[in-house]
């Protein structure tokens, strides 16, 4: 297996890069954007929750591999055409974004009641009051979730193999294809997702216990 893995390292490192860079950039864009749902879900404006909900139902509801395959051979019909790890970030960005808005509307509403009417007291607007009170306390709360939520979307990237990105996944079939040797790079490759999902645990540990040494 060594020999194997020698072999493959060529491949493998553009392809870890990829993997990250691809989780990396979905993980970020998706955490604007569902900060933004769940922002819209905690509202006043009535279109604004029917909006927010309707996201979430859909992609929540529907599997991220046809969610991919939308993106990506689907939206050319309408003109729209994107590379193939363009269209992955697209789809694994709108997926996760969906779930982190849950994560964030949890953490949003956990803050007290108190803390709106002390803000409103001291003639706070909106926007003023999510800034300095609401917001702070209420991603802190949120951190658990969504890092394991960033976990999560690691492995997730995994489906863009089908949509030809060379990721590690891909890349463990191409190197199975061609040496007739399956099953070892399926365990390479999946001893490297692991690493990465343990290298992710350790910081969110470490991020965990630092807010509860700042903010305990």
């Amino acid at each position: 297996m060594e020999a194997l893995f020698l072999r493959a390292l060529p491949l493998l490192k553009m392809a870890i890069l990829t993997t990250l860079s691809l989780g990396c950039l979905s993980f970020v864009l998706g955490s604007v954007l569902g900060l933004g749902i769940a922002l819209a879900r905690t509202s006043n404006w009535r279109l604004a929750r029917a909006f927010a909900f309707a996201y979430v139902s859909i992609f929540r509801g529907t599997p991220l591999l046809l969610q991919l395959l939308v993106v990506y051979f689907g939206l050319p019909y309408y003109g729209i055409v994107m590379s193939p790890f363009m269209a992955a970030m697209v789809a694994l960005t709108l997926f996760v974004a969906a779930y982190l808005s849950e994560d964030f509307r949890a953490g949003l509403l956990s803050v007290d009641r108190g803390q709106w009417e002390a803000g409103m007291s001291l003639g706070m607007g909106y926007w003023k009051m999510q800034q300095r009170i609401i917001l702070p306390q209420g991603l802190r709360i949120a951190v658990p979730p969504v890092s394991s939520r960033l976990i999560g979307l690691m492995k997730d990237t995994s489906l863009a193999s089908t949509v030809t990105v060379v990721e590690m996944t891909r890349v463990a079939n191409q190197v199975g294809a061609a040496t007739f040797r399956y099953m070892d790079m399926f365990l390479i490759v999946g001893a490297l997702y692991w690493i990465i999902s343990q290298t992710l645990t350790i910081l969110q540990t470490w991020l965990e216990s630092t807010l509860v040494r700042r903010y305990g």
